[in-house]
């Protein structure tokens, strides 16, 4: 998911803090005290993994699990953590994503920060982390928990970085995520019967359903933008279907060797403003918050919603089997998938925690096969063992066919905000002034290129 906020650099500091850390757990019964630095890591046979045997201790956890089944899950996997390890209490924090955002960058320079914190996986948010020595490497426990063999690598070069956090989706493991994202197009299919509309199987059958919804008075595609963030979703799946995948994920990813100004992006930014100039967006939707539009899409307000799968627990309960889900359809009907996704945030563990594999136990639970099926049966969707799930038809099915469709097939390409530490910042404000018609599209293209070679070059 798209993430906004600079982290703090507190580096300089670290080690003296880590050292004094280190002397004040060792006394403390049933702690393990943290490494000597942060990029220091224990074998997996120095780790432990017997939680049970760790003593009393508690564990400080920030999550953004705040939503109907979102919140759900993580309730019910924290109660059987629990009851199973009754020697660790869990003081669990629960904030929006955009409030998590906020706070976590001053929790994480501090003195006594959380002990598992989910942070995005961009540059902005883990990327600082891992720079300023803020995040520990867990190399080691996915080696002792076999990690490695429950997630593919597909999924765990979302959560890696380099140690000195240049390089992002390779090097250290730094956090484990619950469930697979895909960004993709929710639409109502009562809306589309009363229309007389056929489900689109080109990207060209959307655009004409998009016109068709207009012309009889209804909300062609549901949109909040006040935020900033949701219009990366929504730019991120109508570039995708004229620039290669592999260019996108170069941009994505911040490497060397990618430019923003090419013909398939412009042709990508142009075609987003037609829409916002042919109203297919709601009335002020640059004044709406994300929140407000899903919900607004709920109560039967829009034919079709650009957004990502972590709303289907939300949407189903209000739309029911009117909810229908499919991947951005191709310029063909037979075009290979291709949709912006990958992992939800993943779980990790702050470098200064003094319980670490008490951290591990906790993250390696709230992952296991048993919590795959817990996310399943709360409406979320489980990044690993997906195909094992039993779900009914109608949405929730959707949403496993199209994660597993564009997961078989490498379809999934890496959210844009990943690019450079400030990239989530630019690319918000630079949409919502595309959409408002304060920048043309040379003028986007500009600024995202100027933020994304400043980065680049002195990236190396």
């Amino acid at each position: 998911m798209t993430a906004q906020p600079r982290a703090s650099r507190t580096l300089p500091l670290f080690a003296a803090i880590t050292a004094i850390t280190t002397a004040l757990a060792g006394c403390a019964p049933g702690s393990s005290a943290p490494p000597a630095s942060p990029s220091a890591q224990p074998s997996a046979s120095a780790v432990r993994t017997d939680a049970a045997a760790l003593g009393d201790v508690t564990l400080t956890v920030w999550d953004q699990e705040v939503r109907g089944g979102q919140a759900a899950q993580m309730e019910q996997l924290n109660k059987a953590f629990q009851e199973k390890y009754p020697n660790i209490k869990l003081n669990r924090v629960s904030r929006s994503f955009d409030d998590l955002n906020t706070t976590l960058r001053l929790a994480l320079s501090g003195n006594e920060p959380p002990d598992v914190v989910e942070a995005n996986n961009g540059r902005s948010s883990m990327g600082a982390f891992v720079k300023a020595g803020q995040l520990r490497p867990l190399d080691a426990y996915a080696e002792a928990y076999g990690w490695k063999e429950r997630y593919p690598e597909s999924v765990l070069r979302y959560s890696r970085y380099s140690a000195d956090g240049k390089l992002f989706g390779e090097g250290n493991l730094y956090g484990l995520p619950q469930v697979g994202e895909v960004v993709g197009v929710f639409y109502n299919r009562a809306k589309l019967t009363g229309l007389g509309i056929q489900l689109p199987k080109t990207w060209s059958d959307l655009e004409t359903a998009l016109a068709t919804a207009k012309a009889e008075g209804e909300v062609p595609l549901q949109f909040g933008n006040l935020d900033k963030w949701p219009a990366v979703h929504v730019f991120g799946t109508v570039q995708s279907r004229v620039v290669p995948a592999e260019q996108i994920s170069t941009l994505a990813f911040g490497r060397r060797g990618a430019t923003w100004n090419t013909p398939e992006n412009s042709q990508a930014a142009e075609q987003l403003v037609s829409w916002a100039e042919k109203g297919y967006f709601a009335d002020g939707f640059n004044g709406q918050g994300y929140d407000a539009a899903w919900q607004a899409f709920g109560k039967g307000q829009g034919v079709f919603m650009i957004a990502g799968t972590w709303l289907l627990a939300d949407l189903q309960k209000a739309l029911g089997d009117d909810l229908g889900f499919m991947l951005p359809p191709g310029s063909t009907a037979d075009a290979p998938p291709v949709a912006t996704g990958g992992t939800g945030l993943p779980f990790a563990i702050t470098a200064k925690s003094p319980n670490p594999d008490a951290a591990a136990a906790y993250i390696d639970f709230i992952t296991s096969a048993d919590a795959m099926k817990v996310l399943a049966d709360t409406g979320n969707l489980p990044v690993a063992d997906t195909a094992d799930q039993s779900v009914p038809d109608g949405p929730q099915k959707d949403v496993f066919t199209a994660f597993g469709t564009a997961s078989a097939e490498n379809g999934l390409v890496p959210y844009l905000d990943y690019a450079t530490p400030t990239f989530a910042d630019t690319l918000g404000a630079a949409l919502q002034d595309l959409l408002a018609g304060k920048a043309t599209p040379q003028e986007f293209l500009g600024t995202l290129e100027e933020d994304y070679k400043t980065f680049a070059e002195s990236n190396g």
